[in-house]
């Protein structure tokens, strides 16, 4: 799979650099007082400076919960998922949407949670039980 770009709304440098490289341990790349580059579990994000935060829309219902739109996140192993989710509750991370399984036993079963980086960005972890089925439809 090829990797990703993604440039996002941030507050500041210096809380994004804490979020992302202190407590998810993500590569910093290049960087100005603007924006902030990051190696994203294989993919690149660009963190823009901004003041301008549109309000989110909990409008996406999933298997029964509703989530916050838009959002991004990165598809992980198990074992990287319970990784990322001991640093976020280490670090007092408040989940949007607590870990938990979605879809058990069905196609597509997969552990997922939400939290927000510092600038009230949503993002998704998941793990798929079985990670051939990732673009597997019902």
């Amino acid at each position: 799979m090829n990797a990703f770009h993604y440039a996002f709304k941030i507050k500041d440098i210096a809380s994004t650099r804490t979020f992302y490289v202190d407590i998810l341990n993500c590569k910093e790349g290049r960087s100005t007082e603007n924006w902030i580059d990051f190696e994203f579990f294989g993919h690149q994000l660009s963190g823009h400076v901004s003041s301008n935060f549109p309000e989110l829309d909990y409008c996406g219902k999933v298997d029964g919960i509703h989530v916050p739109i838009p959002h991004f996140g990165c598809l992980l192993t198990i074992s990287q998922f319970e990784d990322i989710q001991q640093k976020l509750e280490a670090n007092n991370i408040e989940f949007v949407v607590k870990p938990q399984t979605r879809y058990k036993g069905q196609t597509g079963e997969q552990r997922t949670m939400f939290v927000f980086d510092y600038s009230g960005n949503p993002l998704e972890f998941k793990a798929f039980s079985d990670e051939s089925e990732v673009f597997a439809s019902n």
